[in-house]
């Protein structure tokens, strides 16, 4: 799948931080059942890998990434844990050069016309705008559109349910991505139909 199918897949992209890999296989089922098959798992903890390699194992229907990857040889690890895609917060020369010969889909993240630019150059125009909120949101992002109108974004960082959809309006934006779906206390008490009701209230909400 290209970066562009990969963010065409749903709206929300949940952004998920675990800390137990032995919830990953049931968190994941919560938020399929609740009717989002696409996840990123950071490569914040320890358990980021595992959980990825367990959903990826159990539930070969959801399209599993990796989010939070700084390097390349964080790709080619997340690669081989079983991530079907990764995004990045940030992006450099170095980092676009290596990626371009580890065979997964990268999303890079950008936060200014000159990231965008060097995203560009290394055939790269599917982006994560981060963090969306702080570097100028709505508003930079209908900027953007004229002089890049053929760069596709997902916004991340500061998303939530009440502003999703000024995001999702916008036509250079094919999903969003957020942390509001699978809340820590959540996961930690195993509530996993609430995290459904949340996936299914979040579908219904857009607009």
């Amino acid at each position: 799948m290209s970066p562009r199918e990969i963010l065409k897949i749903s709206k929300i992209i949940p952004v998920i931080t675990i800390d137990d890999a032995k919830n990953s296989v049931e968190l994941a089922k919560a938020l399929m059942k609740g009717g989002i098959n696409i996840l990123e798992i950071t490569l914040r903890t320890k358990a980021a890998l595992e959980a990825i390699k367990l959903i990826s194992k159990e539930l070969p229907n959801v399209t599993i990434g990796a989010g939070t990857v700084l390097n390349a040889k964080q790709l080619e690890v997340a690669k081989k844990a079983g991530a079907k895609f990764a995004i990045s917060p940030g992006f450099n020369a170095i980092f676009a050069k290596e990626a371009l010969n580890i065979k997964l889909p990268l999303i890079p993240g950008i936060a200014t016309a000159g990231e965008l630019m060097l995203a560009l150059e290394f055939g790269f125009n599917d982006v994560k705008f981060f963090p969306a909120q702080c570097v100028g949101g709505v508003k930079m992002l209908k900027s953007l559109n004229a002089p890049f109108n053929e760069v596709k974004f997902c916004p991340t960082g500061g998303i939530s349910l009440d502003n999703m959809n000024e995001y999702l309006k916008l036509e250079n934006v094919l999903c969003v991505g957020g942390s509001w779906l699978s809340p820590k206390e959540l996961i930690q008490e195993k509530k996993w139909s609430d995290i459904t009701k949340i996936a299914q209230k979040s579908l219904e909400a857009i607009s």
